[in-house]
Formats: structure tokens, C-alpha cells, sequence
């Protein structure tokens, strides 16, 4: 089943308009400064819930990826799509990223000859990474927050599409995603309302829970 819907999403269901976007979606490197420009202008301007998101958010990364996509990949040592199968195709950006933003993608086609190669395939930390911060934004934003699901899930289904994971692999990254985001939140709000007074006394006279925020 895994391998079935890996080559639907890798091979049946695609485009040229969707290669690029998945290209897009899928490059870390494209979206590292805007990423970083972003985390300023929350931090500067979207006062205290703003903060609470970004160091909730911070928290919540270092779980889902250092320390539970750390150690669940070196425990399950398990190949990429592209170093296991035979016809997997990987696309990715040009370099540097946002110079191939304009460029053709870089396109392969597996020859499933990387079983000699440490397997870092599962959980997909890009799947993680993103759902906990899209739960954490649901969470804090009540009303439009939900919608940051929306830009994690399109990066989520990228991984499939450019044939860097499994589907399980992303499946599994999104559990590990809402764990770890809910925990880091639930340890965030614990310790706001233990020490947030001794802290920053007149910000937690105004906002004595992060989630009431």
C-alpha cells in the first residue's frame, strides 16, 4: 500500500505546474531567510501571544526533530524512496534555491542503488516540523489559526511528491508533529503559570495563561 501510493503521488498524479510547487514547498533552503524574517517581525510585532508562539514553536522543533526525529530515524535506519526503489523521481530547486526558483527543477530518476546508505526516511521531520507549528498556531488563534494546517500539509504532501518519503514517513511525522506540539505547549503553559510572575510580573498580571493569551 505504501509503495502503491508512493508512485500514484510520485508518478500518476502530477504536472508541471504541481512539479514546481512541490519543488517549491519541499526546499528548505528557498524558505530558510523568509522563515527567519518572518520569526522577527512575530517576535517585534505580535506582542506577547506572538512570543509565546515563537518560543512554544521553538520548543516544540527541538522535540519533533532533534529529539524524537533523531532517535525514531536512527532506530528505524529506513531508506528514502529514492535510495531504495528503482524509478522514484526526485525534484528539487536549482542552486542556489532562489536563483532556481527561475530556473528548470533538477529532476532524477531512481535507480534504487542507495542500499549501502544510512536510512533517514522515517519520520519525515519537514511533516513534523510543520504540523507542530500549525497546532500550536490553531491553538494560540483560535479562529483563523487552523489555517496554518494548510501551507504544513501542502510541504507534508511535497515530501511524497518529490520522492524524499514514504507516505507512512509523513503519516508518522504528522503524529510525532501533534505530540510534540502539544507537549511543548502543555510544558509552556505549565511553567508560565508557575514562574510568570516572577519573571515578567506585569505581562502575566495581563495574560496569566498563555492559551487565554
Amino acid at each position: 500500500m505504501d509503495q502503491k501510493l508512493l508512485f500514484l503521488i510520485n508518478h500518476e498524479w502530477t504536472c508541471p505546474a504541481l512539479d514546481r510547487l512541490m519543488a517549491i514547498m519541499s526546499s528548505g533552503a528557498l524558505w530558510a531567510v523568509p522563515i527567519v524574517l518572518l520569526v522577527i517581525a512575530v517576535g517585534v510585532r505580535a506582542g506577547f501571544k506572538g512570543r509565546a508562539f515563537l518560543v512554544v514553536t521553538l520548543i516544540a522543533i527541538g522535540m519533533s526533530d532533534g529529539l524524537f526525529g533523531k532517535n525514531i530515524k536512527q532506530a528505524a535506519g529506513r531508506l528514502r524512496p529514492h535510495q531504495s526503489e528503482v524509478g522514484v523521481r526526485t525534484l528539487d530547486l536549482a542552486k542556489p534555491a532562489w536563483r532556481g526558483l527561475f530556473q528548470p527543477l533538477k529532476q532524477k530518476t531512481s535507480l534504487g542503488t542507495g542500499h549501502d546508505q544510512p536510512g533517514k526516511s522515517f519520520p519525515s521531520n519537514h511533516a513534523a516540523n510543520t504540523t507542530a507549528a500549525s497546532l500550536i498556531a490553531a491553538l494560540l488563534w483560535r479562529r483563523r489559526g487552523w489555517l496554518a494546517f494548510i501551507p504544513a500539509l501542502i510541504v507534508s504532501y511535497s515530501r511524497v511528491y518529490s520522492g524524499a518519503h514514504w507516505p507512512s514517513d509523513v503519516f508518522a511525522g504528522i503524529c510525532v508533529g501533534l505530540a510534540s506540539g502539544l507537549l511543548a505547549l502543555l510544558i509552556a503553559e505549565w511553567a508560565w503559570r508557575r514562574w510568570g510572575t516572577r519573571i515578567a510580573p506585569r505581562i502575566a498580571s495581563q495574560n496569566p495563561t498563555i492559551l487565554s493569551a
